[in-house]
């Protein structure tokens, strides 16, 4: 077997459809030699047949990242397909209507606390039950977008993933003894399903078409996702706390 993660083992979560960046990350990754276990949320049956789409048909864990039950007990779920982990891919968010399209000053606590803990906290959370997985190390990576700025229509999950990055940082910090990597990939505007249940997102479109440096397609998981299996790879050895750009050069440009 040969590829930039042979012989890895690797979890990923966040597949809902082919088009999602987490589907990305799981066919590169089998490409390059990884052998891949979902996770799944809700519609199992629908997450089961994307899987089918994969190089590989790749087995799925039922795992709610705010039921302490399940992750409890993902990592004896996780060792029936796999002996341990070198990685984990953390893409998940979500944030009710009310924390998204401009109703910033009107969310109820209860709404964004749902988005913090879905979106910011189960990144913690998703770590610290693989860790028993990880003996040999390995690097953890999640998926944020640019949270240096206020975006339109972004509101609450602009402040969850500002604490993910944070989050993300603090995992460096905490796991580096045990010789686990924690980053995340800022990638630009992509037209997944997340993005759809955003209200106003062409306005991050139309700004990304017209002005990212290197250009911007939409539709294009890809990059994306080899970034992700770059920093999965041993090929970044030295390299933890840190959020790689992957927005065609757009988080460069002034105002």
């Amino acid at each position: 077997m040969s590829g930039l993660l042979a012989g890895k083992r690797l979890l990923v979560t966040g597949v809902i459809t082919d088009a999602s960046i987490a589907f990305s990350v799981a066919k590169i990754a089998q490409e390059q030699g990884a052998t891949v276990v979902l996770t799944g949320f809700g519609r199992l049956s629908l997450v089961e047949r994307i899987a089918k789409r994969l190089p590989s048909p790749a087995p799925v864990i039922e795992l709610d990242v705010t039921d302490a039950s399940q992750l409890a007990s993902l990592q004896d779920k996780v060792r029936e397909h796999v002996d341990g982990l070198d990685g984990v891919v953390h893409s998940i968010g979500f944030a009710p209507q009310s924390c998204l399209g401009g109703g910033f000053l009107d969310a109820p606590w209860e709404d964004v606390a749902t988005a913090l803990q879905v979106s910011t906290y189960s990144y913690k959370s998703l770590a610290a039950a693989c860790l028993p997985l990880m003996q040999s190390g390995g690097s953890i990576v999640g998926l944020t977008f640019d949270a240096t700025k206020a975006w339109p229509v972004y509101d609450w999950m602009g402040v969850a993933k500002a604490g993910l990055e944070s989050a993300s940082r603090y995992l460096a910090l905490h796991l580096g003894k045990q010789g686990i990597r924690s980053n995340l990939v800022s990638a630009g505007p992509l037209r997944t399903m997340a993005a759809k249940s955003i209200p106003g997102f062409e306005q991050f479109e139309d700004a990304w078409s017209e002005r990212a440096p290197l250009g911007w397609d939409l539709q294009d998981t890809s990059a994306a996702g080899k970034a992700v299996c770059a920093l999965l790879s041993d090929w970044f050895p030295a390299t933890t706390g840190e959020v790689v750009h992957v927005d065609g050069g757009y988080h460069a440009l002034g105002a």
